[in-house]
């Protein structure tokens, strides 16, 4: 089964944790065992699987905007100038993540979450939830 979240962003550079919207979709679904593929489809954006803790997010969009800066003069900037953005997403993020399931529940450790980072916003935002019996 193939579900869509649309996440609206109101900032350049945001953080959105979907693992409720995610494990909805779960329970929608009626799998109780198999895995949940979660991708996006934006090259400006990004999942990661991490704790949503306020200060560990400060932390990752400090160290991205630190190594990745923008205006540093990227060849894809004379296009449209998000190639940070596009960097951004290349080197610290991935277009999907994959989580199983058992009995209907997402398995994620205690702190972990599932983060759609967007990098160059604000924006409407698809992801798809490919949820799979197994």
């Amino acid at each position: 089964m193939l579900f869509e979240i649309e996440v609206s962003t109101r900032e350049k550079f945001q953080i959105v944790d979907i693992t409720s919207e995610v494990q909805t979709l779960v329970y929608r679904s009626g799998v109780k065992h198999g895995i949940v593929i979660v991708f996006v489809r934006h090259t400006t954006t990004g999942l990661l699987i991490n704790e949503a803790e306020s200060g560990l997010l400060q932390d990752i969009r400090a160290q991205m905007k630190e190594l990745v800066p923008k205006g540093a003069g990227y060849a894809h900037d004379l296009i449209d100038s998000n190639a940070h953005a596009h960097l951004r997403a290349t080197l610290f993020l991935n277009p999907e993540v994959v989580v199983p399931i058992d009995r209907a529940e997402l398995q994620l450790g205690t702190w972990q979450r599932i983060l759609f980072i967007e990098l160059d916003g604000p924006r409407r935002r698809k992801v798809l939830v490919k949820i799979c019996r197994c």
